[in-house]
């Protein structure tokens, strides 16, 4: 009997679902998982019809971080430009959703950091505890959790490496919404009414609000411009307005 893959896709209404498959190490990243992860972002940037990713785990765990077997064998679960889980150094340019389960620590809370809107479980849990190993958390958590909840929480985190729960987490800001059952519902609903939205749109949004926080007052604008104008004189926002006016649901084109 072969082995399961380690990354898990599927497609449903132009959302990409991308499912770590590693539940019996909780989705510890290795180098197939990471590969996995890689390709699929791959088929999202390349593939028209495909609006917006789900990143989820099964077995009830999001990720438990770096496979800590692999490390002490010298695997890195990382792509040079891509970083660890072949995410948190590039992102494509379309949304991307974690839907988190159980635990997302350490490269996987880093994971989750790395996507655009988090839903989570209510009895899900968050942290970089890499500081209890040794270690610090090099792949993105100690650069973004501080842009992404207040610093002074982002610093307690990583040098107690305490976990927060989701409670606390959607109080900071981190995470969009609570779930009760699988987040992975609650992350279809809130991709639904994403990829209901123009692409073009999208993409653009979602580079401004990535890049913008490096651009000075002086040149934010104009650099927002060079952003917008090619969704502005797009097909599709001809598109929009002409479905608004006729009360009809656009029929989006990607151009």
């Amino acid at each position: 009997m072969s082995e399961a893959p380690e990354v898990l896709t599927e497609v449903e209404d132009g959302v990409l679902i991308v499912t770590m498959n590693r539940p019996e190490a909780k989705n510890a990243m290795n180098k197939g998982q990471c590969e996995g992860i890689a390709a699929a972002m791959d088929r999202l940037e390349a593939d028209p019809d495909l609006r917006c990713a789900i990143l989820t785990g099964s077995g009830g765990t999001f990720c438990s971080g770096m496979d800590l077997k692999g490390f002490l064998r010298g695997e890195r679960p990382s792509i040079e430009g891509r970083g660890f889980g072949g995410l948190t150094e590039w992102t494509p340019s379309k949304p991307i959703i974690a839907a988190v389960d159980g635990y997302a620590l350490a490269g996987g809370m880093e994971l989750a950091l790395s996507c655009d809107l988090i839903v989570a479980n209510a009895n899900s849990k968050f942290g970089i505890p890499e500081a209890k190993r040794g270690l610090a958390a090099a792949a993105g958590g100690l650069i973004k959790l501080p842009r992404q909840i207040p610093p002074r929480i982002a610093m307690e985190l990583a040098l107690t490496g305490d976990f927060i729960d989701a409670k606390r987490a959607y109080e900071l800001g981190f995470i969009n919404r609570i779930v009760e059952g699988p987040a992975i519902e609650g992350a279809k609903e809130l991709a639904r009414a994403v990829a209901a939205n123009g692409p073009l749109a999208l993409i653009a949004s979602k580079a401004i609000i990535r890049d913008s926080h490096s651009w000075s007052e002086e040149e934010m604008w104009k650099k927002q411009a060079s952003y917008i104008a090619p969704v502005f004189s797009s097909e599709d926002a001809r598109e929009g307005a002409a479905a608004f006016a006729e009360k009809r649901k656009p029929n989006w084109k990607g151009k």
